[in-house]
């Protein structure tokens, strides 16, 4: 094999042990459709404009890799389950400000941000305000509630989407992801991997969105 193409071969092997380094400093999960752990990979936190809607000049500290899109997205229709196997859609939740969180049981990340889910809606939680955090993992319900006891986050009501759809569709490419969405039902910005959304920057982003108008 000529010198050139050992180069060549060593790229894709230098490629994945740098994702491998850049996945133990950031936590976030590549999503696996099996369901079962996946490879860790670099949280991705685009930058926005600043000031959109003014909630760029928040998304400070803990929450600096939060994105915020210059304009509200529309989201495609939603649809998910509670605990007891009803069926549900985020358009259940219009009027209402929502933190959506995807998460699984084999999902470390997972595990150390959900106590701070926990935290958020007691401080928040209200008839205008939920996170709304949903177990994409394949274990079902049982799994999953188990999860929320064990991390102690038994206020958080349990929603599962055991089909892991819903990851195509809100289009993420790993766990955990949390997407803000207003009043109206539109995504104002995500977040991908985790974050202490129990710190004062996130309580101040959504108290912004929560005293919009419309």
């Amino acid at each position: 094999m000529s010198s050139e193409n050992k180069k060549t071969g060593l790229l894709p092997l230098l490629a994945a042990a740098a994702l491998i380094v850049l996945a133990a400093v950031t936590g976030y999960y590549w999503f696996e459709a099996g369901g079962r752990k996946a490879t860790p990979a670099e949280t991705m936190a685009g930058t926005a404009e600043a000031g959109a809607g003014g909630l760029r000049s928040l998304a400070t500290g803990p929450l600096a890799a939060f994105l915020v899109h210059p304009d509200p997205k529309s989201l495609p229709v939603i649809a998910f389950q509670d605990g007891d196997g009803k069926p549900l859609k985020l358009s259940d939740w219009k009027g209402r400000v929502v933190l959506i969180n995807l998460w699984a049981t084999w999902c470390a990340p997972c595990r150390k941000e959900m106590p701070d889910l926990s935290r958020l809606q007691t401080e928040l939680g209200s008839d205008q305000f939920e996170v709304v955090a949903i177990s994409v993992d394949r274990k079902g319900a049982a799994a999953s509630s188990a999860f929320l006891r064990e991390t102690g986050a038994e206020n958080l009501k349990l929603y599962v989407e055991p089909t892991t759809a819903i990851v195509n569709e809100l289009q993420s490419p790993g766990l955990p992801a949390t997407i803000l969405v207003d009043r109206q039902g539109r995504e104002r910005g995500r977040l991908l991997g985790p974050a202490d959304w129990a710190s004062p920057e996130a309580i101040a982003l959504i108290k912004a969105v929560l005293a919009e108008k419309g």
